[in-house]
């Protein structure tokens, strides 16, 4: 998911050459994460400054740190630090104009620019179903792991006009919802 958020990235802001990771380092899948961002910025041709925070006071300070190392856009990595913290960071991307993607369609209703992921309902209806074979006996570890299926492109507008940035048709198309 991450490698298409960066692509959906380059796509509204294609001169971004130096964008910046956001990730929480004591999330277990951070290093999977930035992995494979990596992989997909050297494919892209994209200079990847990768940043760390796991507390509200290490948000401004990587909003200073993105400012003075010249990054031209943000690529927040999937964390629920930052989905709790969401309001704040979508605040700071849009006061210091940074072009940010987000994971979570949350982040867009809070003034994100754009987001790309999963939904939420979806991810706590598998579960449910989960827990309801479960409950009717069948072992956890018997049960198939599944992938999500469904993800949702959602693009601010507002947030956009606000930023200066155009948005290309092919991804106002591709929306599967768009705030005006």
């Amino acid at each position: 998911m991450v490698t298409k958020r960066l692509q959906l990235l380059h796509e509204l802001v294609p001169q971004a050459a130096a964008i910046a990771f956001l990730l929480n380092p004591n999330n277990p899948n951070a290093d999977i994460e930035m992995s494979a961002v990596g992989t997909a910025a050297a494919s892209l041709g994209k200079e990847l400054l990768i940043l760390h925070a796991s507390s509200e006071d290490d948000l401004a300070t990587v909003f200073a740190t993105m400012i003075q190392q010249r990054r031209e856009a943000l690529l927040v990595a999937s964390d629920t630090f930052f989905l709790s913290r969401r309001d704040q960071l979508t605040s700071l991307a849009t006061r210091h104009r940074m072009p940010a993607i987000y994971y979570l369609r949350e982040f867009a209703e809070a003034g994100g620019l754009i987001t790309y992921g999963n939904t939420l309902p979806e991810m706590y209806r598998q579960t449910g179903l989960y827990v309801g074979r479960i409950l009717k006996g069948e072992k956890p570890g018997d049960l198939p792991v599944q992938q999500a299926t469904k993800f949702e492109l959602v693009i601010n507008l507002k947030t956009a006009k606000t930023l200066g940035l155009t948005v290309p048709d092919k991804l106002l198309v591709a929306a599967d919802e768009v705030i005006e």
